[in-house]
């Protein structure tokens, strides 16, 4: 891995856009491993003052939590304009506390191609039911707990930076947190790199099979669905788009499958955040 840092854990293959290309995504989902994928340098997505430019009236959500790895409850959220998230200074500046932007803007693919660089829908379906195409923005430090995404993640580097952590399926082994309230997809060990081996020594021989990987801006990451993983905002202005994709792998993993259905219905009743498309006509 020469001209990067030595990170723990297993290597992560990287790969070029072109062998990407060339082996499809198909294949590489059922390959089934997290893997980095190199963009094409004619691929410049936009920064933040592009994305400001194009996306500032856009309705967006705020997810706002305490700035602490440790903490047990769920984030807090309310809509505001993407403009306001950028040039408000108490989003940014409160170390205390952890502001993120998420906006599921699927149906609006010329936004999607413009805030990319290039023509996302060539290569992800995400206009399918349940998919989706998320705008994440995030300031330095903001952390996202261990758990794992029921759909295939393609998550792309714009601006900033983030350090992840990727551990491989399973599920009693990471000693879920309450199903019942809608936490089934996260672990009581909030931070992999910060474990109680002697409350939780089943997770060691899952931790020993662990990825850890920096994704920068120009980078995509695959992560597939039913891994479990972490991600920690390094640089002052974080931007990354993913996609959700469904998959007919879930059937083979019942836990996940399991867990999606009743989180899905929880959310739903009780009113939680649940990352359908955002209205883009308002």
């Amino acid at each position: 891995m020469s001209g990067r840092e030595a990170l723990g854990g297993l290597p992560v293959p990287r790969i070029s856009f072109d062998e990407f290309l060339a082996f499809g995504r198909e294949a590489l989902i059922r390959a089934d491993v997290p893997v980095v994928i190199t963009l094409p340098k004619g691929f410049q997505g936009l920064g933040r003052d592009g994305v400001a430019e194009r996306l500032g009236d856009m309705r967006v959500t705020l997810f706002t939590e305490p700035g602490d790895k440790q903490n047990s409850q769920r984030w807090t959220t309310r809509e505001i304009r993407l403009r306001e998230f950028f040039e408000d200074d108490r989003y940014m500046n409160d170390p205390r506390t952890w502001n993120r932007i998420v906006s599921n803007f699927r149906n609006s693919p010329a936004d999607v191609n413009a805030v990319l660089g290039f023509d996302a829908g060539r290569l992800f379906d995400y206009r399918g039911p349940m998919n989706a195409a998320n705008l994440w923005i995030s300031h330095k430090g903001v952390f996202t707990q261990s758990h794992f995404d029921e759909l295939e993640n393609f998550n792309v580097c714009l601006e900033g930076s983030k350090r992840f952590v990727l551990a491989p399926p399973g599920f009693w082994e990471y000693y879920p947190r309450s199903l019942r309230r809608g936490f089934g997809d996260k672990s009581k060990v909030f931070d992999f790199d910060d474990v109680d081996w002697a409350r939780y020594p089943k997770l060691a021989a899952k931790l020993a099979q662990r990825r850890e990987l920096i994704l920068r801006p120009g980078e995509m990451l695959y992560l597939p669905l039913g891994w479990w993983h972490q991600a920690e905002s390094l640089d002052d202005m974080n931007i990354n788009m993913n996609f959700w994709l469904r998959d007919p792998k879930i059937l083979r993993r019942p836990y996940v499958l399991g867990v999606a259905v009743y989180t899905a219905v929880y959310r739903k009743l009780k009113g939680v955040y649940n990352y359908e498309p955002a209205d883009t006509t308002s």
